[in-house]
């Protein structure tokens, strides 16, 4: 009974904030029912106050956070409404990495659980690999190798997320993401670390690139366990 009232915008406590943010957890829940169809007019403001039947004020506060979270916005004019979004990734890999720094992330967290993660993407990317991720890998070497040694940090991660997205499991590459984001902000500077150290990331890599594309997911494994755990000493 509660819920219901929270919903209709009849609330006893008054709380509008609280309304709002039951509205929008339906609305975005709806969305997720109907697959998610980006571009799609849910209604016009009228329509969809007719249909939820809660006041102007709090149903502007839910496109207030369906805005704000990237599920829907508010279109304006001639043929608007409130219109499903596509969700942008790097806000969300942002947010997570934020919370985690927080959380006082330290860099055995970061090993540990890259370790983990990344075995599996290693083994599941060997096993769905087709000429196309055998392409993107080769080309993210062929880079590697063309880039100026300032430069490689910058693209040091390009092949363990390649790897993570060709497993084809969103939520593999959505961690990977953030996982190699926050490693990169806790190593080293380049001018800290042994001159021949991206070097030898790159042969690694390469190595790496050869056992996924044989089929060899052992030693494609065994290979990456190795890499990941040269990072360790470069983490602060």
């Amino acid at each position: 009974m509660l819920q219901r009232s929270i919903i209709n915008g009849t609330d006893p406590g008054g709380d509008r904030s609280k309304t709002g943010e039951a509205l929008a957890a339906r609305i975005e829940q709806e969305i997720i029912d109907l697959g998610w169809p980006v571009g799609r007019v849910l209604g016009s403001e009228a329509e969809l106050l007719d249909r939820y039947e809660v006041s102007r004020a709090v149903f502007r506060e839910a496109v207030r956070l369906l805005e704000h979270q990237m599920v829907a916005r508010m279109r304006r004019g001639p043929g608007g409404g409130l219109v499903v979004e596509a969700p942008d990734g790097s806000s969300v890999t942002n947010a997570v990495a934020l919370y985690l720094e927080y959380s006082r992330v330290q860099p055995s967290h970061l090993l540990e659980t890259r370790i983990a993660l990344e075995m599996k993407c290693v083994e599941l990317a060997t096993e769905r690999i087709d000429e196309a991720g055998v392409e993107r890998l080769r080309a993210i070497l062929r880079h590697e190798g063309s880039v100026r040694a300032e430069q490689f940090a910058a693209h040091s991660h390009d092949l363990h997320i390649a790897l993570a997205e060709i497993t084809g499991d969103p939520v593999m590459e959505l961690f990977v993401k953030v996982l190699t984001r926050l490693t990169g902000e806790h190593a080293y500077p380049a001018d800290e670390r042994p001159e021949d150290r991206d070097a030898e990331a790159h042969l690694v890599h390469a190595r790496i690139v050869d056992a996924v594309i044989a089929g060899d997911s052992a030693l494609a494994q065994r290979r990456m366990l190795r890499h990941l755990q040269a990072i360790g000493p470069w983490l602060r």
